[in-house]
């Protein structure tokens, strides 16, 4: 009788402790990648394509499994490189792809000669940094553009500009030394 009473315990207990982790395994659960929605976060949301993924979210998935460096969001510049590096602990490399990198910021600037107002460009911003209404001049709001060029492919006529953006005091940042690492074979031997 007491075999009987022992199974019938532990059985009890294991039913009990099973429907407790069933039920925090539901309650608890975790939707995503914590880590990937916060390097999301970090970025500008522009869905612009830039850094080779087809948006923000993609590429905040590919640095979190450490796929992709963090230095590849060109709307986001270096404060965005900034952000991802204090968030993962990792070293700061300014921003922007080294073998496409641009002198500078660029803003786009339409000629408003020759606009004809077809809307293209203003449906291509992923910033809404274009206005203008359909059949009438389009301008560009310069404090919103990102410099990510994907106004220039879809306007026909081709009245789009990427002006560099002049360095003023206002702007100017230190640029971050690039020290380069020698190889392991170079590094002298302590005696």
């Amino acid at each position: 009788m007491t075999l009987v009473a022992a199974l019938l315990v532990m059985s009890l207990g294991a039913l009990v402790l099973g429907a407790a982790l069933g039920y925090s395994a539901v309650r608890f659960r975790v939707e995503g990648d914590p880590l990937s929605d916060k390097i999301n976060d970090s970025l500008p949301q522009t869905q612009c394509g830039q850094c080779g993924y087809p948006g923000c979210k993609p590429y905040a998935e590919a640095i979190a499994k450490g796929e992709a460096d963090i230095h590849l969001c060109t709307p986001g510049g270096d404060e965005c490189a900034k952000k991802l590096a204090d968030l993962l602990g990792r070293d700061f490399v300014p921003a922007g792809d080294e073998a496409s990198a641009k002198p500078g910021k660029t803003l786009a600037v339409i000629r408003e000669d020759t606009c004809i107002g077809c809307t293209l460009c203003s449906q291509a911003c992923p910033v809404d940094a274009i206005v203008g209404a359909a059949k009438q001049m389009h301008t560009v709001v310069a404090d919103l553009c990102t410099g990510c060029e994907l106004c220039l492919k879809p306007c026909p006529v081709e009245c789009i500009d990427m002006m560099p953006v002049p360095v003023t005091p206002a702007n100017w940042q230190w640029a971050y030394p690039v020290i380069p690492l020698r190889p392991v074979s170079q590094v002298p031997s302590v005696p």
